[in-house]
């Protein structure tokens, strides 16, 4: 029976973050994935396919709304099958470059389902029911989440999609119904309304994204709305009824919305079914996901848990680092935790949105004394040559310490500018100053510029 230092669970960002720290730090590392293209969820049904899609309608938006190309391209029909091409190829290039990291850091590769037999020993069984056993001195659960199916409602029916199946939808729709308001349904809003798709976007709570600052949540309702969404806001699933030609969706307050498709966007189950959890003395939760600890161990100290099997924030960004974070308290008994304090948050709505750092609401409720820095895009020359004008880069700033406290950018690129007041959020002895974007010189035009304009217009609020 081959033994390893590690055996991960899960080809996705966490099981990547995972597996390469420890073998780069000397450790025999196993990795074990029922799919033979690498990546999970997140290269093949989740974040990569969307953001592929996002591009192109995008683009496609743009050309077809600029006073150069407008006329020309006004009869421009991009169907949505098209774009699944487009993600296709990206997805097929993103597999087999991962797949390559592992070659060359002697990651040996398991194609199959892995489950527990003992605490400490594993099995891979493939396709064709051949059945390798391994044993590891520690396992790290890097399993992710798949969309969470609740009863009543028929997710073989044609009609019905989730954010897997919408990947396979062979037409683009008149109108989709788009049940769930987190990042995955105000994306694909987002998405069917720059192809023109009708979409009724329905909410269980009475705003979008309700762990984003005030304002941002704000922008984002304004403009999905602008661009046509309807928004059905604390509104609750009642069911769905099914037939050929379309799907009727009824809600508790007695509404009833008829679209061609649904697309159930409201919540994610962790993919713990078939682990045989028990025979390693481990149960999930009711969300078939793994509570850890600041360490991200489970209850049984050497198996570790990371990525969107853990719950949120069921960031790509977020699982690579947690993977990371384990392999290096395997490795070597500690980690930094606060490396994971403070992750930026990426939605690839229209237009982007790109977070780090406490709201407006958090402050207040701790009683921090901030201050508010504000740049509006259509006010910076690189947007207006862009035509990019809608959005805002918002810096909220200790009006004692001048201390970088949050940093919320709402517009196109918003994930991208970002990072440039992340890289200042992080800074520690006293490196972390929002007068250093008042001192340091932008290239100009940038969207950069966007942080003197608003650390100018926060330190002018001071008197």
């Amino acid at each position: 029976m081959k033994r390893y230092d590690v055996v991960v669970l899960g080809s996705g960002p966490a099981g990547e973050g995972a597996a390469m720290t420890a073998a780069k730090a000397g450790k025999s590392v196993a990795v074990i994935d029922r799919r033979h293209e690498v990546g999970g969820a997140c290269v093949h049904h989740g974040t990569i396919p969307s953001k592929v899609l996002r591009h192109e309608v995008e683009q496609y938006r743009m050309v077809r709304t600029h006073p150069l190309y407008a006329h020309a391209l006004e009869a421009l029909d991009i169907e949505f099958p098209h774009l699944l091409n487009a993600a296709r190829d990206v997805i097929g290039q993103q597999s087999s470059m991962r797949r390559d990291f592992y070659e060359r850091n002697d990651v040996r590769f398991y194609d199959g389902h892995g489950r527990f037999t003992a605490p400490n020993r594993m099995e891979v069984v493939t396709e064709s029911g051949q059945v390798t056993p391994i044993e590891a001195d520690h396992v790290i659960l890097a399993v992710g989440s798949r969309p969470w199916h609740p009863d009543g409602i028929d997710f073989e029916h044609p009609r019905v999609r989730d954010a897997n199946t919408i990947l396979c939808l062979e037409e683009t729709p008149s109108s989709v119904i788009v049940v769930g308001a987190g990042v995955i349904g105000c994306e694909y809003t987002s998405i069917f309304r720059q192809l023109r798709v009708k979409v009724n976007l329905v909410n269980n709570r009475e705003t979008l994204l309700d762990f984003l600052d005030d304002e941002i949540s704000d922008a984002l309702s304004y403009h999905l709305r602008d661009q046509g969404a309807i928004l059905r806001q604390n509104e609750e699933f009642a069911s769905v009824e099914t037939h050929d030609d379309h799907v009727v969706l009824n809600l508790q307050s007695g509404k009833r919305i008829k679209g061609d498709y649904l697309l159930w966007a409201a919540g994610r189950s962790g993919n713990t079914g078939g682990l045989q959890l028990e025979k390693a003395g481990l149960e999930a939760n009711r969300r078939a996901q793994l509570d850890v600890n600041a360490f991200y161990q489970t209850s049984v100290p050497h198996i570790y848990a990371v990525g969107d099997v853990v719950g949120r924030p069921g960031l790509a960004s977020a699982s690579y680092d947690q993977g990371r974070f384990a392999a290096e308290h395997i490795v070597r008994g500690r980690t930094d935790l606060s490396l994971v304090e403070h992750i930026p948050t990426g939605i690839y709505t229209t237009p982007e949105i790109s977070t780090v750092g406490a709201t407006e609401r958090e402050l207040t409720e701790k009683k921090i004394p901030y201050e508010v820095g504000l740049a509006n895009f259509r006010n910076l020359a690189r947007a207006q040559i862009e035509r990019t004008r809608v959005g805002m880069l918002k810096l909220l700033f200790h009006t004692e310490t001048y201390e970088l406290l949050g940093i919320h950018c709402f517009g196109h690129d918003a994930s991208e500018i970002v990072h440039i007041g992340q890289a200042v959020f992080a800074q520690k002895n006293g490196g972390n100053d929002i007068r250093y974007f008042v001192d340091t010189t932008f290239n100009y035009p940038t969207m950069a510029e966007a942080y003197r304009t608003a650390a100018l217009n926060g330190l002018n609020r001071l008197g």
